[in-house]
């Protein structure tokens, strides 16, 4: 995880917008395997296909595949391109001051209850990107957690990056299901740069419908150890049924044992007790507003301490490169022909005499 996450850091595309026309790969595929599924019948019509075969030697099957692969290559190639890659090339020392924040983001089924809308995932999403944004020179690292806790973004002051991983965030992303609040808060416990004397705190996103561990305690022992622990409710004391999954117009959401909807709520007073714990503030979020402000402000008095880090400063384009592929690849459809000329059957290897 490390290891990608750096290898991000020094690469990057200039222009993403572009890699959306990968989209495209898929209907190229399924439009070629249409076309050669109508020439095959088209040729059935005019008769047994070994007889048609034997009357038309020079008809190739495995060229049109071939033809079509460089293409396709060639068309992966220049988007790509249009992607503009580009790699760090000068690696510069930059002093910055700010503080240490990491998010921990509930991704258990029940944060897809729609009580906020769109559902309570993606609104944390959007807070969690709106957060980011507001950030300077501060550093932050993102956990995500349902029954068990993984570190998706380890600490750093890469926005970018930080945003490109959180749209990949899902329900799907953790296995086992749950919500192991202790657990996120031992892990980021963990997971802060233990050699910085920054400021440090970490914000816990959830319903706070916690199963699994202490967290209380685990909050108490995080702020014994200088970390402030704020909670954002995601959700409404009603509740909400759990869709997991929508067939035909049609919702199917979560039952217990004995088959009755499942209503998840949000758990207020657990989250409560967890930011006093941790010397940190309670935020409920709603459809109009996730409170925000309030953490910003609290975050704006942290003290910040000044770090010294390495990054990037300056990047070299590389799409010259697949430029070069692609145009190798098209010259090279241009110049196989689709039948099989008479010099290709002298130089049949694999051709029996009698």
């Amino acid at each position: 995880m490390d290891f990608n996450f750096e290898l991000r850091k020094m690469f990057r595309f200039g222009n993403t917008e572009y890699l959306y026309l990968l989209l495209i790969l898929p209907v190229l595929i399924f439009l070629f395997g249409l076309a050669q599924y109508y020439k095959k019948k088209a040729l059935i019509k005019f008769g047994d296909m070994d007889v048609i075969e034997q009357l038309m030697p020079f008809v190739s099957k495995s060229r049109p595949v071939l033809k079509f692969i460089f293409l396709f290559v060639a068309v992966i190639a220049i988007i790509f391109a249009l992607s503009d890659p580009q790699f760090g090339s000068k690696l510069e020392k930059v002093k910055r001051a700010g503080a240490e924040i990491i998010i921990a983001l509930d991704v258990s089924n029940s944060m897809l209850a729609e009580d906020i809308k769109p559902n309570r995932l993606e609104r944390a999403k959007q807070a969690i990107s709106k957060l980011v944004d507001n950030m300077e020179n501060d550093r932050i690292g993102l956990i995500v957690f349902a029954g068990d806790a993984y570190i998706q973004v380890p600490v750093t002051s890469d926005y970018s990056a930080t945003k490109m991983f959180l749209s990949s965030i899902n329900t799907r992303i953790v296995s086992k299901q749950g919500t192991a609040i202790g657990s996120a808060i031992d892990l980021a416990m963990n997971s802060f740069s233990p050699e910085s004397d920054m400021e440090k705190a970490l914000i816990v996103i959830t319903d706070g419908e916690n199963h699994e561990d202490d967290a209380v305690k685990a909050a108490k022992l995080a702020n014994e150890k200088g970390i402030a622990i704020h909670t954002i409710g995601m959700g409404s004391p009603q509740g909400a049924p759990i869709p997991l999954q929508k067939e035909y117009e049609q919702t199917i959401f979560q039952q217990d044992k004995d088959g009755n909807t499942v209503i998840s709520k949000l758990n207020q007073k657990t989250l409560q007790e967890i930011a006093s714990a941790g010397g940190g503030i309670f935020i409920r979020a709603s459809n109009t507003q996730t409170g925000l402000n309030k953490l910003f402000e609290r975050i704006n008095k942290m003290e910040k301490k000044e770090m010294e880090e390495k990054i990037y400063t300056e990047f070299e384009h590389r799409f010259q490169y697949l430029l070069a592929i692609a145009l190798l690849f098209i010259l090279l459809d241009i110049f196989i022909p689709e039948r099989k000329s008479k010099w290709s059957k002298i130089f049949n290897l694999f051709k029996i005499n009698a």
